[in-house]
């Protein structure tokens, strides 16, 4: 696989990452009025994995021993918060996610992780988690929801997308089923928020933080540049 395929593939397994930490956080949202926190941890790590197989698996390798150290630690520390009963922050780390895992996939022996962007990233999770906090308060950022379902329709406006027809038409069912989770999932009893205000500000949130940071390292730039000239 050519570095442009992969840095392509990887971009579509963020998508996925974003639909699967959105309709996990939703469901963990509803089950914590329901059950102590402790409770939820194995679906909790099965999000966390499943959200990880999405971004690794595409790259086409398996990641080094300190991407997974890295990406598996820092919600390994939060779940230790939540037996302490210190809150479940883990929950929120979710929302960057997908968006540390795309990080920690250019991070290799021949690319360095570059500090800025990792502050970046940090910079937007607390933004994210801002918006997911408050989007009760301001419900219009909920509607970020219905983006996942409309983001892959629109770029089927790019020639390259529509050849990958497979493809596109998974990401499109794979946001029609988040929407339909988010919209069938049952409000808890004295929740005055629908679990799909929960998935609209986690939607919202992630995609942000996902997409700010996805662009290419400048040293992937650079061998593009060189493969289209040779």
């Amino acid at each position: 696989m050519t570095g442009r395929n992969r840095e392509r593939e990887v971009t579509s397994g963020v998508f996925a990452a974003v639909c699967v930490m959105v309709a996990s956080l939703a469901l963990l949202v509803v089950g914590l009025s329901q059950v102590p926190a402790d409770q939820l941890l194995p679906w909790y790590a099965a999000a966390y994995l499943l959200i990880g197989a999405c971004i690794f698996v595409p790259t086409g390798k398996l990641p080094s021993l300190r991407q997974v150290g890295a990406f598996l630690l820092p919600g390994a520390l939060l779940v230790a918060l939540a037996l302490l009963n210190l809150g479940f922050w883990a929950g929120g780390w979710l929302l960057g996610l997908p968006a540390w895992g795309l990080l920690l996939s250019r991070w290799t022996p021949e690319s360095r992780l570059p500090v800025l962007r990792v502050l970046k990233f940090f910079g937007l999770l607390v933004l994210g988690l801002v918006i997911f906090v408050f989007n009760g308060i301001f419900p219009f950022v909920s509607l970020g929801l219905f983006l996942l379902p409309i983001i892959p329709l629109v770029r089927l406006g790019y020639r390259d997308y529509r050849a990958r027809a497979l493809q596109a038409a998974v990401e499109v069912l794979l946001g029609l089923a988040v929407v339909v989770v988010a919209f069938t999932s049952p409000t808890p009893e004295g929740s005055w928020l629908s679990p799909w205000v929960h998935a609209g500000g986690a939607a919202t949130a992630g995609l942000m933080i996902a997409f700010s940071v996805r662009g290419l390292p400048r040293r992937s730039r650079h061998l593009h540049l060189k493969d289209g000239a040779v």
